[in-house]
């Protein structure tokens, strides 16, 4: 049976990271006691006034067709939002509404990288960037982000990756896996980059709004100089909890835009009015619940972080987003072995982060998504688990790699 070159490209098995989520989930259907740290999927609630909204929109009637590039009054609100981000006016005309984040960065790079190109992402990457790029022909180059610099780009690297055939430069800031946040410096050279090589940044930035210390977040929608090649792409999963609402969006330059809209023209025919009512409102009355999961997760880092040190562990505190990042190298095995081991004899899962790119080698991601009593059994279990491996037995101080 034949395919598409596309389907073949996508036909490749870069799903790896996901198996011991696979394998914990049917552990916990059969009823055995896991611990699931895993998928960033806030165990938060929507909050009531959003769901209300949805409620109020579809008895209203807003259950038909919507203009693709989504409801005016929704690309205002994120206008507005993307205007603090920004440090300048964004006019609503450059926002486009898509079903989710991951949507956005499909189309995105489909719409900006073809066959031959190459695109430099930073690794260890989210673990849907290969798919998206082998969809767009191109080539992925990567560029480390090492732990010993507390996952921290070099904008030197980046610019000793470029080539002709270069075409864009896509980032997560704050980064998912590591919970890294990059500073406005970085980006600021990464545009003056862009610039001189005539290439995109793109920028995915869905845990803006869950900075840790009180920092702020700086938004590729700042750099100056850059806004004719700058895409931002931000949603409200993460910060409202609404990971099964599809609400996410694209800020880029007006060219971009009726291109992005003719795509979506052809993949869906309009946004969901409904759904667009329910963001507005989560924009315009919600951000409480941010705030409120924002201290939570914090709280929560800080939770995990009590096994740092401990037989031979070593934890990368995140500035931001809900994950935390585990380095197990001086337990002896992968990341990946020690992830299936420890759900195999503790019934904790995390995610090996090898498949993300080879410079999270020995490292294991954990999503701060359990409350802080789960979160701490979880962690005497990871610990338990840790010393049967190390020399350093559980309770004690080890220096780790």
């Amino acid at each position: 049976m034949r395919f598409s070159p596309l389907a073949d490209r996508l036909a490749r098995d870069d799903t790896q990271a996901w198996n011991v989520h696979r394998l914990a989930s049917e552990r916990r259907a059969r009823g055995e006691d896991v611990i699931m740290l895993t998928i960033g999927d806030p165990d938060f609630e929507t909050p009531p006034v959003v769901v209300e909204a949805a409620y109020a929109s579809m008895r209203a009637g807003r259950t038909h067709y919507e203009y693709s590039q989504g409801d005016a009054k929704l690309r205002g609100e994120i206008a507005r939002r993307a205007s603090i981000w920004a440090g300048r006016a964004v006019d609503p005309s450059r926002v486009v509404f898509f079903p989710g984040a991951q949507a956005a960065m499909f189309s995105v790079c489909v719409s900006v990288l073809g066959e031959g190109d190459e695109v430099i992402v930073p690794e260890p990457f989210y673990a849907t960037y290969p798919g998206i790029f082998a969809a767009s022909g191109a080539t992925p180059v990567h560029v480390p982000l090492r732990p010993e610099r507390e996952f921290q780009l070099e904008v030197a690297e980046v610019a000793d990756a470029i080539t002709p055939r270069t075409r864009a430069i896509v980032l997560t800031t704050p980064h998912n896996p590591t919970g890294a946040c990059m500073p406005a410096e970085t980006l600021s050279a990464l545009g003056e980059l862009c610039r001189a090589h005539d290439l995109w940044l793109v920028a995915d930035e869905v845990y803006a709004s869950l900075l840790f210390g009180g920092r702020k977040h700086a938004s590729v929608l700042a750099v100056d100089g850059a806004e004719d090649r700058v895409a931002g792409i931000s949603s409200l999963s993460k910060s409202h909890a609404m990971t099964g609402w599809r609400t996410g969006w694209a800020v880029v330059p007006e060219p971009l835009v009726k291109r992005l809209v003719l795509l979506l023209d052809c993949m869906l025919f309009g946004s969901p009015p409904f759904i667009a009512d329910a963001a507005t409102t989560a924009l315009r009355e919600a951000d409480a619940a941010t705030a409120a999961m924002r201290a939570a997760y914090e709280s929560r880092a800080a939770v995990v972080a009590r096994i740092d040190g401990r037989a031979g562990l070593r934890c990368h505190m995140p500035q931001g987003g809900m994950f935390i990042m585990l380095d197990v190298r001086a337990c002896g095995i992968s990341a990946t072995e020690f992830a299936e081991r420890l759900l195999e004899n503790e019934g904790v899962s995390v995610l090996p982060i090898e498949a993300f790119g080879p410079s999270g080698a020995g490292h294991v991601r954990i999503a701060l998504s359990a409350d802080e009593e789960i979160l701490a059994e979880g962690c005497r279990r990871i610990e338990r688990f840790a010393a049967s491996l190390s020399s350093v037995p559980a309770g004690r101080s080890g220096s780790g790699p």
